[in-house]
């Protein structure tokens, strides 16, 4: 699934090409209605008025270009701020309300165009939430993954469900009642000590962890990140001479609290020894800062534009338009995001591209290699192919959370496709967006009907219900052939009411707490909690991994399972309260699928 794009910012740049330039574009029949706005037109067949205000602004603007279903706001982030009763508001809205006299800035806004004013606005609300970032930052540490999880009672994705993520492959290792070496904070002792623990519970990358000899008591049970510093497979504590002390709460509740731990250990899981390792490795990625990608225009989808990474996040990436001269014209998408490519990608296979008006690369500044990209399914354009004209259905890049009427619009190199959303187009096409043939994004005609989706007819249409049948009557097209669409399915592992981490791919630079809602075939509906369901997006369920290194795919191949090997003896000791000694016995995993191997524990004869 795409990354997303702000759906409001100002356009400060123009191109050095005059087919890009703001121009005119031709006159159009004059029997209908016209809207010109930021260089487009839009035509209305309905004959009704194309423009709206934004109830949190009071910007007025072209109606179809308002965010979610009711238009009734000029972005999302207007909308969020009316339905959370925010101060957010704009210089003018604040104006009307306090009826005070309009200052130089709010005359000066009140004689621009439209799209100044949107770009004063979109300027203003960054300024407002760079303000907020520290009490924003005070806030997000109030919640908690672990209470929100225990006191609802949810479920949350596990790892394995997000290949593109850290650990995302490898998690097999860890289960419940796996057994790690955690610090004992229940002790007065003046050095930091640590005991042993079981997992009772996995959200995520957390683990609710429970002392050892609590047995079904969890009055000290508390929630830690697996893959943080103070999780140690059993036997680090010995390897590393640390001490193990039982919590203070239980200590005379054994005598032998050797034996106890012999009685409760054999046998046991725990992490493999090299489990940091894997965990430094993940968090290892082949973007660096000052490479050059070809990026989607945020402003003009069905062009692209050269940035530059500025920063690498758990994968994901903040772009800085080259030409933004105070590095705050950025974009945020997943590395292996399909809005990314190498330099020239535009240029091969016949997309739009923005020329900068940089002519020559800024110092350090390197084009990115092209391997490091996510990989497309080849496919077979000689045959039976999709053509221009050629109607089906498409997720709509400015609305998310809507599956809409769609037509093809240009057919590119490599599978590559131009879609248009019907009704709803720039006459000049700038709003068309890039979708390859593979892409989980777009559908046969009647891909709605068939899962019970409700289907966006295109803009003005009368005749509803929308009839897929009577709409290629009309208008003398056909529909794609069903043959041509992707029908993969993987196995994602997700489940309807699974929570999760998802960035809102309308504002990418947010993460928020999300829930699976619905489930068809490869496709995931997110709900963000606390928000209405018109916030909802679509997003594909897998978005494997295919950039990584040759060296990394033959290792994994060399790890899966092929039987039962012989079993070797790890001289790991641990010191436990009277000095008992303890080795590890590495064993076939329960988890052969990933190439992983659990660790149990047995005492040394």
């Amino acid at each position: 699934m795409f990354d997303g794009y702000d759906s409001c910012s100002e356009d400060t740049s123009s191109s050095s090409s005059s087919e890009e330039s703001e121009e005119e574009v031709a006159p159009l029949p004059s029997n209908l209605p016209i809207i010109k706005n930021n260089g487009q037109v839009y035509t209305y067949p309905d004959g009704k008025s194309g423009m709206a205000t934004c109830e949190m602004c009071g910007m007025v603007g072209v109606r179809d270009a308002f965010y979610s279903k009711t238009k009734r706001f000029c972005s999302v982030s207007c909308s969020r701020s009316y339905s959370s009763n925010s101060k957010k508001a704009s210089i003018l809205a604040r104006l009307q309300v306090t009826g005070k006299p309009p200052t130089k800035k709010a005359k000066v806004l009140q004689k621009q165009p439209l799209v100044a004013k949107l770009a004063a606005y979109a300027q203003y609300q960054a300024t407002l939430q760079n303000q907020a970032k520290t009490k924003a930052a005070v806030s997000m540490e109030g919640f908690s993954w672990g209470n929100y999880i225990n006191s609802n009672s949810f479920i949350a994705a596990p790892v394995t469900c997000f290949k593109h993520a850290p650990m995302g492959t490898c998690w097999g290792d860890i289960s419940e009642n796996v057994r790690v070496e955690v610090p004992n904070t229940d002790c007065s002792l003046p050095t930091k000590v640590f005991w042993i623990a079981g997992i009772v519970k996995l959200a995520g990358y957390n683990a609710l962890l429970r002392y050892e000899g609590f047995e079904n008591d969890p009055g000290l049970d508390f929630w830690c990140n697996v893959c943080g510093s103070d999780i140690h497979p059993v036997g680090w504590c010995a390897a590393s001479g640390k001490p193990l002390v039982p919590p203070r709460t239980i200590q005379h509740k054994y005598t032998n609290w050797k034996a106890f731990l012999v009685k409760r250990l054999t046998g046991a899981k725990t992490l493999p020894p090299d489990f940091s390792q894997k965990v430094s490795e993940s968090m290892q990625y082949p973007f660096k800062p000052c490479m050059r990608v070809e990026v989607v225009d945020k402003r003009h989808l069905c062009r692209t534009r050269v940035a530059v990474v500025e920063s690498v996040i758990g994968g994901r990436l903040r772009l800085v338009y080259e030409e933004s001269e105070d590095r705050t014209d950025d974009f945020w998408c997943h590395m292996h995001s399909p809005l990314i490519h190498h330099i020239g990608w535009s240029r091969s296979i016949g997309h739009r591209f923005k020329r900068s008006d940089i002519t020559k690369k800024q110092d350090g500044h390197f084009d990115t290699p092209p391997h490091l990209f996510a990989k497309v399914k080849e496919v077979d354009q000689s045959g039976e192919w999709f053509k221009e004209g050629m109607k089906l259905e498409a997720i709509d890049p400015l609305n998310l959370s809507t599956i809409c009427v769609a037509t093809i619009r240009k057919v590119l190199a490599d599978g590559f496709l131009m879609i248009g959303i019907d009704g709803s187009e720039a006459a000049d096409g700038s709003d068309w967006f890039c979708y390859h043939a593979t892409s989980p994004s777009i559908f046969p005609v009647g891909f709605c009907e068939i899962n019970m989706i409700e289907l966006t007819p295109p803009r003005g249409y009368t005749k509803l219900p929308f009839k897929w049948f009577d709409y290629l009557r009309e208008t003398g097209s056909i529909a794609a052939p069903v043959k041509l669409f992707n029908k993969d399915v993987p196995n994602h592992g997700f489940r309807v009411g699974m929570k999760l981490e998802a960035v809102d791919l309308m504002e990418p630079r947010l993460i928020c707490v999300a829930t699976v809602t619905r489930i068809i075939h490869r496709l995931l509906r997110i709900h963000f909690d606390g928000w209405e369901e018109e916030y909802d997006q679509w997003v594909d369920s897998s978005r494997e991994s295919q950039s990584g290194s040759s060296k990394q795919k033959k290792k994994a191949k060399s790890q899966q399972y092929k039987g039962h090997k012989k079993m070797t003896t790890l001289q790991l000791k641990e010191e436990l309260i009277d000095g008992e000694d303890y080795n590890f016995l590495q064993g076939a995993s329960d988890q052969e699928s990933n190439g992983s191997a659990n660790f149990y524990i047995k005492q040394e004869p």
